[in-house]
């Protein structure tokens, strides 16, 4: 076992658990934070990959690109989702919605794939949407209303928008992590562009500075170089391991420091979540393993 790629791993899951704690404290929407964010990626990341030397061996594929390209679409829209969600709800929420990623590969492969859908997986999603209803709130589904305004659709169309971008990176195998990364985050420079509104930056202070730069250069530019540095050299199962650090983090920084309270539904609502979530990764048949699906962006 390569120790030095744990660490790494490990470390950068940690980083990546804190991200919505830095994104409430940056006081601009989730359109202009996201379009910092890939600005960030492409410039550090594209730096690493000429510096390393990676950009003199890329094999690049057509198909390949145009399939990235639609992938990046779909990760921009997570993080904007996502980000979205935090502003609704609090963080232990949307993160254990978010996580419901993985079953959503499930059903997007029984749905295009022409998948079987096992036994197994049937019950995993099940235990899961009972688990969402039960963190979100039974009160919140009494409504329209107040169904909409719980923030549960943003963590809803987060989670699918990141399975959607797993299930089509599931087959990319020529270009680099970096290559991948770069042209995903430049489309999302391209898509945000004409609907950021500049003004947003102005007033701002300079701790909400501190925690913009922190999104940028810490949870995107340094994380993103450890978790690609760090995933080719560990099996899948270390790695699906790893990646609940993640979730693990991001609750206990909302519990610890932002005083999120659960009430026993919630509660409950979470360790169904999780349980469901471990249930299908660590039990996979061979038709429904999702081995892939924790070596993506976050």
């Amino acid at each position: 076992m390569n120790v030095s790629a744990m660490m790494k791993l490990t470390i950068s899951m940690a980083i990546f658990g804190s991200i919505g704690f830095f994104t409430i404290h940056t006081g601009i929407p989730a359109v202009e934070l996201v379009f910092v964010r890939c600005i960030f990626a492409t410039v550090f990341l594209s730096a690493m990959w000429f510096f390393t030397g990676g950009h003199k061996h890329e094999a690049w594929n057509r198909k390949e690109v145009i399939q990235t390209l639609f992938c990046g679409i779909f990760l921009v829209m997570n993080w904007v989702f996502l980000f979205k969600a935090f502003e609704e709800m609090s963080i232990s929420v949307a993160i254990s919605i978010y996580n419901l990623a993985p079953i959503f590969v499930l059903i997007l492969g029984a749905i295009l794939l022409k998948e079987r859908m096992t036994l197994r997986g049937i019950l995993a999603t099940v235990i899961c949407f009972i688990g969402s209803i039960f963190i979100v709130g039974i009160d919140n589904f009494t409504s329209i209303e107040q169904f909409f305004n719980s923030g549960f659709i943003w963590a809803l169309l987060s989670a699918i928008c990141y399975a959607s971008t797993m299930f089509l990176s599931k087959t990319l195998s020529s270009l680099s992590p970096y290559a991948t990364t770069f042209l995903q985050t430049f489309v999302g420079i391209i898509m945000l562009l004409p609907i950021c509104d500049f003004s947003v930056f102005q007033g701002l202070t300079t701790t909400n500075w501190l925690f913009i730069l922190g999104t940028g250069i810490i949870h995107t530019g340094f994380v993103y170089y450890l978790f690609f540095d760090s995933i080719r050299h560990l099996p899948t199962i270390v790695v699906s391991v790893l990646v609940f650090m993640d979730p693990v983090v991001a609750i206990l920084l909302d519990t610890i420091i932002l005083d999120f309270r659960p009430t026993l539904l919630q509660s409950l609502g979470i360790i169904l979540i999780f349980g469901g979530i471990l249930y299908t990764v660590f039990m996979p048949t061979k038709k429904d393993a999702v081995s892939n699906e924790s070596e993506v962006v976050q």
